[in-house]
């Protein structure tokens, strides 16, 4: 990130985050959902695409708020004034901020490796790079858990609508992830699967801009509150499936992980038909052609990010084919770390 002419009053602190692809369990991390679902769990890995919020601590009062991914930013002469403003241009840095409630002046860079709209879980990990660096910069001693409550909270307030739990933890904690939804908490566990491995058997791709997130995982979680039977029974399968598809990833059972992601997806396709898109169908018929066992589209879906699983040696081949077909393959690695911080 690139350093501005400001006159810096002290260190910069610098937090990092990575993004995340789901694998099963989604949209049950939503609470209450997931409490009318006894043993239900989500699963998703860390990848090395890495959100950034870094802090300068300016001499005066003024609060200086960039985007560099997006090239957006604002500024406000004090604290008081931004905690009067309604509306803005950065919501995430600037909501975050009055909670935080700095008592200097501040200038505060965000940026985004991920894709607009991917699915893959960047502004979650942004705002979990951003909580940490404000929580620090502020003095304030926040265990992980305290810092996903507050992530998700301001979250939900930025998009008006419920937000998931499941998205913070891959940015917390890197590698791969069990997230038990409990009755007494949220328990995260980690995967014995080698990051190698996953490495090996998964194939990234960006399909382009999805509608405004949240919009299908609000979609159905009415429709599950209002009732919906056949809503409640897919919840049902896809509680059963992550559970599954968990021991089958403790176990390297490949051949089952991939039977399971075939019928998560289509239990999400049946839940939301918006979940899919025409790209989206194309690139995972071409995939299975080239050695794809099974694909999903990540997060809410309606375009962005597909996650493949292919056969053991066919990820190059697969990925050829994903971009000479409209795709675009972005790198996959899996994050070994979670959430970074440091002072420069």
């Amino acid at each position: 990130m690139r350093q501005a002419a400001y006159s810096q009053s002290g260190p910069a602190i610098v937090a990092q985050a990575p993004c995340r692809a789901d694998l099963a369990g989604g949209t049950v991390d939503l609470w209450p959902l997931y409490l009318f679902h006894p043993g239900a769990l989500t699963l998703n890995f860390a990848v090395n695409i890495l959100t950034t919020c870094r802090i300068t601590p300016l001499k005066g009062k003024r609060l200086h708020l960039r985007s560099l991914d997006t090239r957006r930013e604002e500024e406000f002469p004090s604290f008081e004034r931004l905690r009067a403003a309604r509306r803005f241009r950065l919501p995430l840095a600037a909501r975050l901020l009055q909670f935080f409630a700095p008592k200097e002046g501040l200038l505060i860079e965000t940026d985004s490796e991920s894709p607009a709209g991917a699915g893959i879980s960047g502004s979650s990990a942004l705002m979990i790079a951003t909580t940490a660096a404000l929580a620090r910069f502020t003095d304030r001693n926040l265990t992980l858990e305290q810092m996903r409550v507050i992530a998700q909270n301001v979250e939900s307030q930025i998009i008006q609508v419920p937000t998931g739990c499941q998205d913070y933890y891959p940015a917390l904690y890197g590698g791969a992830s069990s997230i038990h939804l409990d009755a007494d908490g949220i328990h995260r566990e980690a995967i014995p699967v080698m990051p190698e491995e996953i490495e090996s058997r998964f194939v990234l791709a960006y399909t382009g801009a999805p509608r405004k997130s949240g919009i299908n995982n609000w979609e159905v979680f009415k429709a599950h509150i209002d009732g919906d039977k056949r809503v409640f029974r897919n919840f049902e399968r896809i509680v059963e499936v992550a559970r599954a598809m968990h021991q089958a990833l403790v176990h390297a059972d490949w051949d089952e992980v991939g039977r399971l992601l075939r019928e998560e997806w289509k239990l999400r396709r049946t839940n939301a038909p918006g979940i899919t898109t025409p790209l989206i169908d194309k690139l995972i018929a071409v995939a299975a052609k080239h050695g794809g066992r099974g694909a999903k589209a990540c997060g809410a879906g309606g375009g962005g990010c597909v996650i493949f699983l292919v056969e053991k040696g066919a990820a190059s081949r697969v990925a050829t084919a994903i971009g000479d077909n409209g795709g675009r393959v972005l790198p996959l690695q899996v994050a070994r770390d979670g959430l970074r911080i440091s002072s420069e």
